[in-house]
């Protein structure tokens, strides 16, 4: 069967928010790269099982998701860097107050529960509603409700945002958080 104009359309569109959610899973691109080639290629290949008129860009979340999970499953006797000795020494300085954020924001996910994160990142960075999120993640709506909520309350403690500091967050971090 042919690969229909509109498919191909949409996988190119989902492209950008895929690698964002790879990153937000790996925290490295050259794995949140892989990740994603590994997910278009799993989709192209099975063009024929995604339901025209369905949610595409959820269906490809989804390929991702479990891609993800299946790597981590493969990784478990890979050597971590769990004290971040390897990483820190690759780190550049921030040059910019919004990269200072930003990293501050990538440290603090990192301390969230896999699940909050996944749940935070899908409805408050990726833009998918508690249904779609739900979902994605093969649970019931109000379990994403409460992980994005723990989480979202969990990055305000560990961030250290106080009610009068939330009107100054960059724009970016505010959907994370609010």
């Amino acid at each position: 069967m042919a690969i229909s104009p509109e498919f191909r359309s949409q996988i190119i569109a989902a492209i950008p928010g895929l690698r964002a959610f790879g990153m937000s899973l790996t925290a490295r691109s050259d794995r949140a790269d892989d990740l994603v080639q590994e997910t278009l290629m799993k989709a192209w290949k099975h063009h024929e099982s995604y339901q025209p008129g369905t949610n595409m860009k959820a269906w490809l979340y989804t390929i991702l998701r479990n891609e993800f999970y299946t790597q981590l499953r493969k990784r478990k006797r890979e050597v971590e860097d769990a004290d971040g000795v390897y990483s820190s020494r690759v780190m550049v300085a921030a040059e910019q107050n919004g990269h200072l954020d930003m990293a501050d924001l990538r440290i603090a996910l990192d301390k969230l529960p896999e699940d909050q994160r996944e749940a935070l990142i899908l409805v408050g960075a990726s833009g998918f509603s508690y249904e779609e999120a739900a979902e994605i993640c093969s649970v019931a709506i109000g379990t994403v409700k409460s992980r994005v909520n723990r989480a979202r309350a969990r990055l305000t403690v560990l961030l250290k945002l106080e009610d009068d500091y939330k009107s100054n967050i960059p724009i970016e971090l505010k959907s994370l958080v609010a």
